[in-house]
């Protein structure tokens, strides 16, 4: 006998509820296994970045081991600080991604579209996405994001994309894709509109809050002004066959303790409105 607990196994016609190792920074990738165990989460979501443990598999194999809980995703290394982590090469980063992810036993790999500067990244994504989904069947689920805003002085700025061709994945038209309501809080785009237009292919929920200020906010879901709730709720009612994650921010936490009621107040959340109904 080992004496680690068995892998948790997600009921039936239940949407698992994920938490993202991002939202426990900056403790390391161990914390949000522990502290999904500790809360009843279904699983976690790896942010594959500076923590050499996000970069691990074996590594990652036995904190899932130790902790019972299971691998939903991989969050691809996209972040301007992951630009070398694996590869300084994109195209092997995301190839590197999907491995992970296979490896652990991840359904799905959660992608940023290619950066303006990334020219031949760019050209070949779409046709990269689909080759390597029907290679691994994993989903590789494309990420909504926000635009850059520059002062221009009295009080006006200009809103700029980084990515290419555009901060809406729908855009260009992939079979999979992730929604994160931060992202359309800073970018001040309609979330349910932009869950429309992703259609059947919404896979992946980066269930978080915004105020509508430019920034990347990743608020507890019920503090801003997204709608969190609504979003759930139809989730819950449409058949979703997803993952939602709560990727939120808790470095202001001034102690274990308030960061654990953080993460307990956005898994209740989810909970709630994810009932079926």
């Amino acid at each position: 006998m080992s004496g680690r607990p068995p892998a948790r196994e997600v009921p039936a016609r239940k949407i698992p509820v994920g938490l993202s190792t991002a939202s426990v920074w900056p403790q390391p990738a161990a914390s949000a296994f522990e502290s999904a165990a500790e809360l009843g989460y279904d699983g976690v979501e790896v942010m594959v970045w500076a923590d050499p443990v996000s970069q691990d598999v074996a590594a990652l194999g036995r904190l899932v081991e130790r902790s019972g809980v299971p691998v939903l995703a991989v969050h691809a290394p996209c972040l301007l600080i992951s630009q070398r982590v694996w590869s300084s090469d994109p195209v092997e980063r995301l190839r590197r991604s999907v491995r992970a992810a296979t490896e652990l036993g991840a359904p799905t790999v959660v992608l940023h579209p290619p950066f303006i500067w990334q020219r031949r990244y760019a050209e070949v994504f779409p046709a990269l996405v689909a080759e390597l989904e029907d290679q691994t069947g994993i989903a590789i689920a494309v990420e909504n994001m926000f635009p850059v805003r520059s002062g221009l002085g009295r009080g006006r700025s200009v809103a700029m994309t980084a990515f290419k061709p555009s901060i809406d994945p729908t855009d260009v038209g992939h079979r999979h894709y992730t929604l994160d309501l931060s992202h359309t809080a800073a970018a001040q785009m309609d979330a349910l509109e932009l869950a429309k237009r992703m259609r059947d292919g919404l896979t992946h929920v980066h269930l978080a809050d915004g105020s509508g200020a430019s920034k990347d906010e990743h608020m507890v879901p019920g503090r801003g002004n997204q709608p969190c709730a609504q979003l759930c709720e139809g989730l819950a009612s449409g058949g979703f066959a997803g993952q939602v994650v709560l990727e939120v921010n808790t470095r202001k936490a001034r102690s274990t303790a308030e960061r654990t009621e953080m993460l307990n107040e956005a898994l209740l959340f989810a909970r709630l409105h994810l009932e079926w109904r």
